[in-house]
């Protein structure tokens, strides 16, 4: 108490000196140093009366009320938005878990490539699926999931410090890679095996941040390494 009396002793020679006027800065650090202050006062607390823009006058006490419930609304739509990351997550996770066993069964480089292409176009329902080889893994195979293009200076720009490229493309490059202009946003997946590049994956979809540099790919990693092992022991027969 005695503590507290002197800090009321201070705000007062504070108000009443020309040297420091009491500000908002001053009132708040008195009250952050002196908790009690309502408990002591608890009249004040439904006494006060605050401007509120959409309910006029309202007292301290139904202005925390309010604040409270913004608050638990807002902890609600996280948790809702939460909820909703979680069950697309698992939603796609079964898909590439199911894409991974029909990808072990394939019996041949154009079985694997139909297969992939469903599961781009129809599973996931993106827009297109393209696959260019360096000319030197790609002696026989032919594809209408394959670029036939020359696509290695879109390797070597977008993919040559990189495992994935998200974004959009230029007009040349996709010209290069689909044949056809793409409205929205692409990803490109390089393809390594035994630690040496064999082509790249290429992924189209209408909706422009639809592959985004900030999404997650842990998916992606384990995808493009069992399809790298698979195309070269398919490309290897």
């Amino acid at each position: 108490m005695k503590e507290e009396s002197s800090n009321m002793n201070d705000l007062q020679k504070s108000i009443n000196s020309e040297e420091l006027p009491l500000t908002d800065e001053l009132v708040v650090s008195y009250l952050q140093d002196n908790p009690e202050f309502f408990n002591r006062n608890n009249s004040l607390m439904t006494s006060l009366r605050l401007n509120d823009e959409h309910r006029g006058t309202v007292s301290l006490v139904e202005r925390q009320q309010q604040q409270l419930r913004q608050k638990v609304h807002g902890l609600e739509d996280e948790i809702t938005q939460l909820m909703s990351v979680a069950n697309h997550n698992e939603q796609l996770f079964v898909l590439y878990s199911d894409l991974y066993l029909r990808l072990l069964d394939c019996q041949s480089a154009a079985e694997l490539l139909d297969c992939l292409h469903q599961a781009t176009t129809e599973l996931l329902s993106l827009s297109s699926f393209k696959l260019w080889l360096i000319p030197a893994n790609n002696p026989t195979v032919t594809h209408h999931c394959i670029s036939t293009n020359d696509c290695a200076g879109v390797m070597q720009n977008r993919l040559t410090n990189d495992e994935y490229y998200f974004g959009r493309l230029q007009a040349s490059e996709q010209a290069l890679i689909f044949s056809h202009e793409c409205t929205g946003s692409v990803v490109l997946i390089k393809l390594i095996h035994d630690e040496q590049p064999i082509g790249f994956l290429a992924i189209s979809s209408e909706d422009a941040h639809h592959f985004d540099p900030r999404m997650d790919t842990l998916l992606l990693s384990q995808f493009k390494r069992l399809v790298a092992k698979l195309l070269q022991q398919q490309l290897a027969l």
